[in-house]
């Protein structure tokens, strides 16, 4: 190993992931949307940097600052099972570029039809590329099952965001209205994640033991992170479609931002993105990325899988598996 491990271990998280705090900053710093106009070149190279420190041939004069900045491009932007360098709308970087335009875009155009229709196709298209990019790898996932997945996410979306437009118009006061872009985003991915990611609740997905050796399947695990990524999705978009509606119907009544017409959009826009930048760690935090599922409770719910775990291990099942839930 060259002198650069005299000042830092390569194997050693950046953050203390055992805490939310931890984590908080880890996808603070993860999420930092000034890294997503890099070039695929840049990020390859951030890439080949980080796999020559790990094997020992970086060169000593490396700076701990330098293995920061890369471990961030390669965090942000590569799948961590795969290794495998994710597409533009699929990074973590760009969670707070793509997610502001595109519900300051719901928020700003929900009185007609047409336009719940079209903003709700472009999120659950773009839903569809994150969850399919930031899946458990270890599960693929074929193109029919990817489209029944989109289209069901769709339509439940488009079902929710119509019929709640269609009701509330009737029923409820126009505050009310500007809450349907989220009771469609809340109906989706209740359907969108658990369908892209359907293969992981029919054959279950790997788990592991303290010391990283895979031990068994489960499906329970993975009924266990999709639920866990559901709660995440809904909670980040939660205060920017809750509460920005509140602020936003006291402020189209002052005489003075009335007169700006052109400002509606830019302005909602810019707003869910200081919710973004706040919420999308703070979401993402909530649970560990590595999360654990206590092998009992395997026992009890899929003792075929637990069996075959006996087997596996000659007998020394852990108390505790682990597995990655995915984003």
């Amino acid at each position: 190993m060259s002198q650069l491990s005299n000042f830092i271990d390569v194997d050693k998280p950046l953050f203390d992931l055992s805490t939310f705090s931890g984590r908080f900053e880890y996808y603070s710093w993860m999420t930092d949307p000034r890294t997503v106009i890099l070039s695929s070149d840049r990020l390859l190279q951030a890439k080949s940097m980080i796999e020559s420190y790990r094997q020992g041939k970086q060169s000593p004069q490396v700076k701990p600052e330098e293995f920061h900045y890369n471990m961030k491009l390669y965090s942000s932007a590569f799948h961590p099972d795969t290794g495998e360098l994710q597409n533009f709308c699929g990074r973590m970087s760009f969670q707070v570029p793509g997610g502001m335009l595109i519900t300051g875009g719901m928020l700003a155009f929900y009185r007609t039809v047409p336009a719940v229709v079209l903003w709700q196709f472009i999120n659950q298209s773009f839903n569809a590329v994150v969850n399919y990019t930031n899946r458990n790898a270890n599960s693929p996932t074929s193109v029919t099952q990817l489209g029944v997945a989109y289209v069901s996410a769709t339509t439940s979306a488009l079902i929710a965001a119509i019929g709640c437009k269609n009701y509330w118009s009737k029923k409820a006061s126009p505050l009310f209205q500007r809450f349907v872009p989220f009771a469609a985003v809340a109906a989706a991915n209740f359907v969108n994640i658990p369908l892209m990611r359907q293969n992981e609740i029919l054959n279950g997905i790997e788990v592991k033991n303290e010391e990283g050796e895979v031990v068994g399947q489960s499906r329970l695990a993975s009924v266990k992170g999709i639920g866990q990524v559901v709660v995440s999705r809904i909670l980040m978009a939660a205060p920017g479609m809750l509460v920005l509606p509140l602020i936003m119907e006291r402020l189209e009544k002052l005489p003075a931002y009335r007169r700006i017409k052109w400002i509606n959009a830019p302005f909602q826009t810019l707003m869910v993105g200081c919710f973004l930048c706040f919420m999308v760690p703070t979401a993402c935090a909530l649970f560990p990325q590595q999360c654990s599922l206590d092998t009992a409770t395997m026992r009890t719910f899929e003792p075929e899988l637990y069996k075959e775990m006996e087997s596996k291990t000659g007998g020394l099942v852990p108390k505790k598996v682990y597995f990655n839930k995915g984003l």
